[in-house]
């Protein structure tokens, strides 16, 4: 019988005692920040302002038995890195030090609870997000699988990226270089793109008219972004008028506190609206789903709450019929992440030919994808991306490189 048993593994976990579990146990020792920044040699603008540097704010937790993962609070639009790495040091180190890594739920739950009545939102879910997907990667390099496998298994093996770009050099008048830009973006292999606009009703539909005449009649997929630039009646102006593009999505009409303007643009225009970059925790996508807002939810992980608040969000869209598209815009880490989420990814509405998730592959000027990782991330002949095996993110970092983005 006692054979029996600990075949079963049973005698074995009754007779383990606490000091042996105990020894076994792995701890975080340190949580590091790092700040990365580099000036861009051009600046570019989106409706919110001008980018002149590249930032980022990586996270690396440490553990007693050598094991270490990396994580990254998204730096929002115009967002100061240094905001998120004050949360992290200050607020949310002393929380976790000392913890078992592996406990990435209980741990999640301490952070928000103890930050809630200054967080809730913005950079301390941010910087949540970094040290929850920090502990995921160790998760995963633990037990050898990557976090694909830890989210339940992955429902495809590559997935089509679509570029981002068609930023602005000048401001408005540019559709005739942003035409070509399109072109630039099909010869390199991308069936998918999204536009930036909210740079004026009459110069973004000019824009976007210049667009699909230089694409002609191909099936190139089309999107746009006006990054909350207008009020609802301007939102809805434009909107009407891409009506006729058939375009996959209109992303941010409206600012995101302006639940009802998004219900509102929903109910009147064909495009499907798609929001939610801005937004934080499933407490907060609550609120968006539950007032149909939305027809694409896009949590950033670097900002959502890391794959714990994802795994979350990401059930709650399934329960409302709500396709869920990640946005990604931060560095290679950020990318790591949002790849192993997307795998894990279900279909929202199962059919022969469903609708699949899309990768966000921002092509403007970002050393901080390929620098600071030995592989970067790409896309193969058929113009796909593949889905790490690896354990963890599936990535390694160069230090050496980091470093030299911290000085």
């Amino acid at each position: 019988m006692s054979r029996r048993l600990a075949a079963a593994g049973i005698l074995m976990i009754r007779s383990a005692s606490p000091i042996a579990q105990q020894a076994t146990r792995m701890i975080i020792t340190d949580v590091d920040v790092f700040v990365l920044k580099t000036p861009l040699d051009e600046a570019f603008a989106f409706s919110q302002g001008w980018v002149t540097q590249r930032s980022a704010t990586l996270v690396r937790v440490r553990t007693d038995n050598g094991i270490e993962g990396w994580g990254e609070a998204f730096c929002q639009g115009l967002e100061p890195p240094e905001i998120s790495s004050a949360v992290i040091t200050h607020a949310l180190t002393p929380l976790v030090v000392g913890a078992d890594p592996l406990a990435s739920g209980p741990l999640w739950h301490r952070m928000y609870h103890q930050t809630r009545d200054y967080g809730r939102k913005g950079s301390v879910v941010a910087a949540i997000s970094a040290i929850d997907i920090a502990l995921w990667d160790i998760a995963g390099k633990h037990h050898g699988v990557p976090i694909h496998q830890l989210l339940g298994g992955a429902h495809r093996t590559h997935i089509h990226p679509y570029a981002t770009g068609f930023y602005r050099l000048t401001g408005r008048g540019e559709s005739a270089r942003l035409a070509e830009e399109a072109l630039i973006h099909r010869d390199a292999g991308f069936t998918a793109m999204k536009v930036k606009l909210g740079f004026g009703v009459a110069d973004d539909i000019a824009v976007m008219e210049a667009i699909r005449n230089a694409l002609g009649d191909d099936d190139t997929e089309l999107m746009v972004d006006t990054n909350h630039a207008y009020g609802r009646r301007d939102a809805l102006k434009l909107g009407r008028a891409l009506d006729t593009m058939n375009l996959r999505w209109y992303e941010e009409p409206v600012v995101p506190e302006d639940i009802d303007g998004y219900r509102q643009l929903r109910e009147a225009l064909d495009t499907p609206i798609a929001g939610g970059e801005n937004e934080h925790t499933i407490y907060g996508f609550r609120e968006l789903l539950s007032h149909h807002a939305i027809d694409i939810a896009q949590p950033d992980i670097g900002s959502c709450g890391g794959f714990t608040a994802a795994r979350d969000i990401a059930a709650l869209a399934q329960a409302h019929g709500i396709g869920v598209n990640p946005h990604v815009w931060g560095s290679a880490v950020a990318q790591a992440a949002s790849i192993q989420w997307i795998a894990a990814l279900p279909v929202t509405h199962h059919a022969l030919h469903p609708s699949h998730p899309i990768l966000e592959y921002d092509r403007s000027a970002h050393p901080f994808r390929r620098d600071i990782v030995t592989h970067a991330i790409n896309t193969d002949k058929d113009g796909r991306v593949a889905i790490s095996d690896a354990p963890g993110l599936g990535i390694t970092l160069s230090m050496d490189a980091v470093r030299r983005y911290c000085d």
